[in-house]
C-alpha cells in the first residue's frame, strides 16, 4: 500500500542529514527544557532531575553538531553513521535518566525527603503491605483513619504487580532499594528485548532505513524529556510503556502468544495497558491467534488480582476503582490543563460533557475496531497512538507525563511497519500452522 503523506513527510523529516538534523533538534529542544524545569519547576524532584539533565542534554547537543560537521567533511564517516548515533542516544540516557535516578536515590537515602515524587513513596508503601499482609491495598477505613494530609498516600492506584517494585525497600532501607531503580532495570530489559526483536539483519536491502526507525523508537522512549523526567523522578510508567512496546514488536515478529503476555506484564502493573491489550487482541484475531493472545493480555492481570482479591476486596475496589472514579475519600491531584480537565472546571456540567466526548471516542474506536480490526502490527501501534492521545486529551483528571504514552507508540510505528515488510517480502510468515491458507494473510498489510 502506498505511504500517506504524512508518513511522506516524517520520513523526509526523519532522514535528513542521515537522521542527524532532528537528533540535533531533539537534544537542542530537551536541552532547553531541561534548563527551563531546572529553573522554574515548583517540585523539587523535577528541578534537581533539570539540574543534572541539562549537562546531559548540552553534551548531546554538543556531540550531534560535531557528528553534522564531520559528515559535511565526509559524508561516509563513521563518526556521523547509525553506530555513533546509538551511542550517543546510550550516553545520553544514562546522563539525563539513569544518572538521576542514582543521585536522587542515593540522596534520599542520605535523608533528602524532597528527592522522590509521591509516587515512589505509594509503590513502596504498597510493597511493605504486601509483604506483611498479602495485599498492597489499605481498605476504606484504614485511609479514613489516616491524618487528612496523609490520606491521598494511602491509596494504590495501581494493579498489584507494581507492588512488586516496592518489595526491596520492605527488605531494607538503602538506595538501591528505592522503586526507582527497579523501575529503570525493568524498563532497560524490556527495551534489550525489544531491540533484539526488531534488530534487522546486518547487511541486506532495507536493513539502514529499519536500524534507523528502531533507533528512533528507543529515544522516543528513553532520551524524550518526559521520558527521562518520568523515570528519574517517578517512574512507574516507564516500565508499562516498554513492556507495551515490547508486545507490539512481538506481534510485528509473529509472536502473537509472547505479545500477550507482555502486554498482560504491563496490565498487571497498571491498567492503562488495558486499551493496548484490547486492540492486540483484535489484531491477533485477524491471525486467527485471538484466544492465544489473550490469554496473556487478560490472564496475567487477573491473575494478579486474584490474591489480593481474597485477601481483602473492598480495599481492591477502593484503591483501583473507586480512587480513579473520583470517588475516593480524597481527589486525585493529576489537573494537568488538557480539553477535558478545562471543560470538566469551565463549563456548566463540565465533567458530564467530558465524560460525554470521552465515551464518544471509546466507541468510536470501537467502531473502527469492529468494522476493520488492524492486519498489522504498526496499524495496532497507530490506532493506540491516537486512541490513547485523544482520551488523555479528553479526561477530566490526567497528567502531562502521560503524553509518553501515545508519542512513543506512534513513533515505534515506522519501525514495526519495516519489520512487518521485510517478513513479507522475505516469504517468511508468521503463522504456518494456522493461516497458511487464510485469503486474510495474503492481503497487502495496511501502512
Amino acid at each position: 500500500m502506498t505511504a500517506s503523506p504524512t508518513t511522506r513527510r516524517w520520513s523526509t523529516l526523519d532522514g535528513a542529514a542521515g537522521g542527524l538534523a532532528l537528533d540535533l533538534a531533539l537534544y537542542g529542544a530537551a536541552t532547553v527544557f531541561a534548563a527551563v524545569t531546572a529553573a522554574t519547576s515548583t517540585l523539587p524532584p523535577h528541578r534537581a532531575w533539570g539540574t543534572v539533565a541539562t549537562v546531559g542534554y548540552a553534551l548531546a547537543t554538543l556531540a550531534v553538531t560535531l557528528q553534522l560537521l564531520a559528515r559535511r567533511r565526509d559524508p561516509g564517516t563513521r563518526l556521523a553513521g547509525l553506530p555513533a548515533r546509538w551511542t550517543v542516544t546510550g550516553l545520553t540516557w544514562a546522563t539525563t535518566a539513569l544518572l538521576p535516578v542514582v543521585t536522587q536515590s542515593i540522596q534520599r537515602a542520605a535523608g533528602r525527603t524532597d528527592r522522590a515524587q509521591e509516587e515512589v513513596l505509594v509503590v513502596e508503601h504498597a510493597g511493605t503491605r504486601l509483604a506483611e499482609h498479602g495485599t498492597p491495598y489499605l481498605g476504606p477505613d484504614a485511609i479514613a483513619a489516616l491524618p487528612p494530609g496523609e490520606q491521598l498516600l494511602g491509596y494504590t492506584p495501581y494493579q498489584p504487580g507494581m507492588a512488586l517494585f516496592g518489595l526491596p525497600r520492605a527488605a531494607t532501607d538503602a538506595w538501591w532499594t528505592d522503586a526507582r531503580v527497579w523501575f529503570a532495570v525493568a524498563t532497560a530489559l524490556a527495551l534489550v528485548a525489544l531491540v533484539a526483536t526488531l534488530r534487522p539483519p546486518a547487511t541486506g536491502p532495507g536493513t539502514p532505513r529499519r536500524a534507523a526507525a528502531l533507533l528512533r523508537a528507543v529515544q522516543a522512549a528513553t532520551v524524550l524529556p518526559v521520558c527521562a523526567l518520568t523515570l528519574a523522578t517517578g517512574g512507574d510508567d516507564l516500565p508499562v510503556l516498554a513492556l507495551c512496546l515490547l508486545a507490539l514488536a512481538l506481534a510485528a515478529a509473529g509472536r502473537p502468544g509472547r505479545a500477550g503476555l507482555a502486554v498482560g506484564a504491563a496490565g498487571a502493573l497498571k491498567l492503562f495497558a488495558l486499551p493496548i491489550a484490547v486492540v492486540l487482541i483484535c489484531w491477533a484475531a485477524t491471525r486467527r491467534a485471538g484466544a492465544r493472545t489473550a490469554l496473556g493480555a487478560l490472564g496475567l492481570p487477573v491473575l494478579a488480582l486474584v490474591p489480593v482479591l481474597l485477601v481483602d476486596s473492598d480495599a481492591l475496589v477502593e484503591n483501583v476503582l473507586r480512587f480513579p472514579l473520583g470517588h475516593g475519600l480524597v481527589t486525585s491531584p493529576a489537573q494537568s490543563p488538557f480539553p477535558g480537565h478545562l471543560i470538566a472546571e469551565t463549563l456548566p456540567a463540565g465533567r458530564v460533557v467530558a465524560a460525554a466526548l470521552l465515551v464518544a471516542v471509546g466507541l468510536a474506536i470501537a467502531v473502527r475496531l469492529l468494522r476493520r480490526p488492524p492486519r498489522t502490527a504498526a496499524t495496532t501501534a497507530a490506532v493506540c497512538g491516537y486512541g490513547l492521545l485523544a482520551a488523555i486529551l479528553l479526561m477530566p483528571s490526567t497528567r502531562f507525563g502521560y503524553l509518553l504514552y501515545p508519542i512513543a507508540l506512534l513513533v515505534l510505528a515506522p519501525a514495526l511497519a519495516l519489520a512487518e515488510t521485510r517478513i513479507r517480502d522475505t516469504g517468511r510468515t508468521a503463522f504456518p500452522a494456522t493461516t497458511r491458507h487464510d485469503p486474510v494473510e495474503r492481503r497487502t498489510p495496511e501502512t
